[in-house]
């Protein structure tokens, strides 16, 4: 059967809330979306030149469009989630992550046992979870272990089989760690009470057993039972440690949800935050790689999606940072301050956390697969038409127009090239011009490479704001290099991007990585550039100073500059330690000469 040109396709398409999917010549899936509506989506595609390279690509992979109509977004929203992980297409987010968590199962049967499970079973059985790290799990079971006695053992301990007296008190018993239901030593109904009352603390609510404890250690102080209540004493304490250690939120705040969502070139990550009595009961991040360029809102539907059902969540309220459409069974909440934007900030806070971690395992695993995203992270931030792997960053240094020197220093795949760094006296200036000390070094350094036939870099960056990018620009444009090589200038101020012909600067985020690379660059010049006027000014007034010796010539001159470093140093110096350096008679005469001009 010949398959309809993609143009009839579409135009058949349905205004309708649906998924569709886009499949290639041989039938594989390639991509499935979720719309409002299916036919203004799809269409959407092809109408236009795309801003990243992928979409583009696969657009022209296109040859099938299947579609699924449901009712509402929501379940378009649910559909697609459930697509993606069965048929994982090649141009969709990955969900990364996708594990087997561990539970706390209140196993169904009489006198309930309670422990750790990784699998699910539908026996009537209640499970609480699932945890992101087995540590927060054994700690929730050892503060159970603490506070109530329970059984361990996998008896049944049916009314009958504890009546015939089948089963005996095992070592448990004997150290306190059970009230032996096994032998009918404990009623049926106090063991389950104490099972509501874990049910509870595994809700995140500690109110009621707080409660209890406290009438239960009232009772034996009155009865004068003082090591009972002690005991009970170190329990409430237990509890409340417990409790201080996982509210950090006003109680009254009770089943919602958190999602916060951070994002780079290359992935996301959502962080995850479920609260229960004033109390994060449940905590997970999860890292979404993009696949063609997908906004945060999109990301963020898709993982609340995903994320709700992987951890069965049932909340009728979620907080998140931006408006989203999940249905109207949903309310959705974007706080602007209070409690509720508290925890929204430590969300986010989480989430850029797990990023930094992931990042700085990646530079210490994969350095290329680092390199690769944050040069594609500049390439977009500083709208450059390639990914800037060879930048050169120039500085101007002077006091008040004396030996004015500048630096050039470059950064191959975001790091320094110590080696291709370069040092320049100004010759052409007179006096304390920056503007023209910029013209003639940029010169300078093109002119040669252009000469040497030398690689040419991606990006220049000049340390000053609109008059140094304009000195800059004028040897560009007389070496004719202006559209081959991007160039950019920095103010100090207020960290302000110009570019050419613009005057308005561009602000990028502080926090961002291509800013904090454009910083280093800066940085460094600045060092290159002051160290080496540092070191020619302390040699010109060396060299005037010693000139004026009478008896010392050049070559005593240049040793003893090769030596001292500095006139300070030099006038420091005892005879004797001259006279190590350039000879007894010499030394004389320098000694002389300071005394008589200190």
């Amino acid at each position: 059967m010949q398959i309809p040109s993609l143009e009839l396709q579409i135009q058949t398409l349905p205004d309708n809330p649906g998924v569709y999917q886009y499949y290639d010549k041989d039938g594989k899936i390639l991509y499935v979306g979720k719309a409002k509506n299916l036919k203004k989506r799809v269409s959407s595609y092809f109408n236009k030149i795309h801003d990243t390279r992928k979409t583009n690509v696969l657009v022209k992979k296109i040859i099938t469009i299947k579609h699924i109509v449901v009712p509402t977004e929501t379940d378009a929203l649910l559909l697609e989630n459930n697509l993606i992980k069965s048929l994982q297409p090649r141009y969709n987010v990955l969900l990364r992550d996708d594990k087997s968590y561990p539970w706390i199962c209140i196993k169904k049967e009489p006198f309930s046992r309670i422990f750790l499970t990784r699998r699910m079973i539908k026996d009537g059985s209640e499970y609480f979870g699932p945890y992101t790290n087995f540590k927060m799990v054994y700690t929730i079971l050892d503060l159970i272990k603490e506070l109530y006695p329970l059984r361990t053992c996998n008896y049944d301990l049916s009314e009958s089989n504890i009546n015939s007296g089948k089963f005996k008190v095992c070592l448990e018993y004997h150290i306190g760690n059970c009230k032996g239901p096994c032998e009918g030593l404990e009623p049926l109904e106090e063991y389950q009470r104490q099972v509501n009352a874990i049910r509870e603390i595994l809700k995140g609510n500690f109110k009621e057993s707080l409660k209890d404890f406290r009438k239960l250690m009232n009772t034996y102080a009155q009865n004068l039972q003082f090591e009972e209540a002690q005991k009970i004493k170190e329990k409430i304490e237990i509890l409340e440690n417990y409790q201080s250690r996982s509210t950090i939120i006003n109680p009254k705040i009770t089943n919602i949800d958190v999602f916060s969502i951070v994002s780079d070139e290359s992935a996301a990550y959502v962080n995850f935050l479920q609260i229960s009595h004033g109390s994060i009961i449940r905590s997970h991040t999860l890292e979404m790689k993009k696949k063609l360029d997908e906004s945060d809102e999109e990301l963020l539907e898709l993982a609340i999606v995903e994320l709700r059902e992987r951890f069965q969540l049932l909340s009728k309220e979620i907080i998140v940072p931006f408006e989203l459409d999940l249905g109207e069974n949903i309310k959705i909440t974007v706080p602007q301050l209070g409690d509720k934007k508290q925890i929204l900030d430590l969300s986010i806070r989480n989430a850029k956390f797990y990023r930094i971690e992931q990042l700085k395992q990646l530079q210490i695993v994969d350095p290329d697969r680092h390199v690769n995203r944050i040069m594609a992270q500049m390439q977009k931030d500083l709208r450059l038409p390639t990914e800037p792997r060879h930048i050169e960053c120039f500085d101007n240094s002077n006091i008040q127009g004396t030996n004015p020197v500048a630096a050039c220093v470059v950064f191959k795949d975001g790091k320094p090239s110590k080696k291709d760094y370069r040092h320049f006296n100004v010759k052409t200036v007179e006096g304390p011009d920056d503007f023209a000390s910029m013209t003639e070094i940029v010169y300078r350094r093109y002119k040669r490479l252009l000469d040497e036939n030398e690689p040419l870099p991606q990006l220049i960056i000049i340390d000053g704001g609109k008059g140094q990018l304009s000195a800059a620009l004028k040897s560009i444009d007389e070496l004719g290099l202006r559209g081959k090589i991007a160039i950019i200038g920095i103010a100090k101020r207020l960290e302000e991007l110009f570019y050419p012909g613009d005057s308005i600067p561009l602000y990028l985020d502080k926090k961002s990585e291509t800013l904090k690379v454009i910083q280093q660059l800066r940085n460094e010049a600045h060092r290159f550039g002051i160290t080496f006027h540092r070191d020619k000014r302390s040699k010109a007034a060396l060299n005037s100073s010693v000139e004026s010796i009478p008896g010392i010539g050049e070559k005593t001159m240049l040793t003893l500059i090769k030596h001292f470093k500095s006139v300070k140093r030099l006038k420091l110096a005892t005879e004797k330690e001259i006279s190590e350096v350039i000879g007894a008679s010499k030394a004389k005469k320098i000694v002389e000469f300071y005394k008589i001009n200190p």
